[in-house]
């Protein structure tokens, strides 16, 4: 299981959902603007849940890229100590996706999110629906990379995983026939390779 890092832009995302963190083990960091006065009662609140997983980050000085840096500085920081993290970045930002492609050539796995649902772990944990779990596994195995499951058994150890080992094998197996016949997931010979969807082309 990996270590999981979040960290928000809040000068560009300002979350209203952070109770989905409650029962998930993350690191919260949460980066604030040199100009930013005052954060809203309802996020410090629920920031304060958290307790000793959730910290703040005030930046010192200014410029368009002020706050970005100081993300990118202490993901290289975390990951310094932490061969296991995962970074989630929140923000809509695409600017930090050409870092995130460099530290996932680097092997170390990152991804971008608009929004804290958006995490795989959280959109799988929140999943009720047929369509919503199989998006959840989707969204897993995209952000995956070259570390997604190449064989059908492991395969479906990996989405058993992902629902924390509640599924049984009948489940398993649903589950593996649905990504298939949804063209997420080709099968020849027992391996498994991946459709558009999931490579992203």
């Amino acid at each position: 299981m990996k270590n999981n890092y979040i960290l928000i832009d809040f000068e560009n995302v300002q979350p209203g959902n952070l109770d989905i963190l409650n029962g998930h083990n993350f690191k919260l960091v949460v980066f604030v603007g040199a100009n930013q006065k005052t954060v809203p009662y309802e996020f410090a609140t629920a920031l304060q849940k958290l307790g000793e997983n959730a910290d703040y980050r005030k930046i010192s000085g200014n410029g368009s890229n002020a706050l970005d840096f100081h993300i990118a500085f202490y993901i290289g920081e975390f990951a310094a100590t932490d061969a296991n993290a995962y970074f989630h970045i929140i923000s809509r930002d695409k600017g930090f996706d050409p870092l995130i492609a460099h530290l996932r050539e680097r092997g170390i796995f990152a991804l971008r999110h608009k929004d804290i649902s958006e995490i795989p772990l959280l959109r799988v944990a929140s999943a009720k629906t047929l369509d919503e779990k199989i998006d959840a596994v989707v969204s897993s195995l995209k952000s995956r990379g070259a570390a997604r499951p190449r064989k059908l058994k492991t395969l479906a150890g990996t989405v058993n995983a992902l629902f924390k080992k509640t599924l049984d094998q009948a489940e398993q197996d649903a589950m593996t026939r649905e990504l298939i016949r949804r063209g997420h997931v080709l099968v020849q010979d027992q391996s498994v390779s991946y459709g558009p969807s999931i490579l992203g082309h």
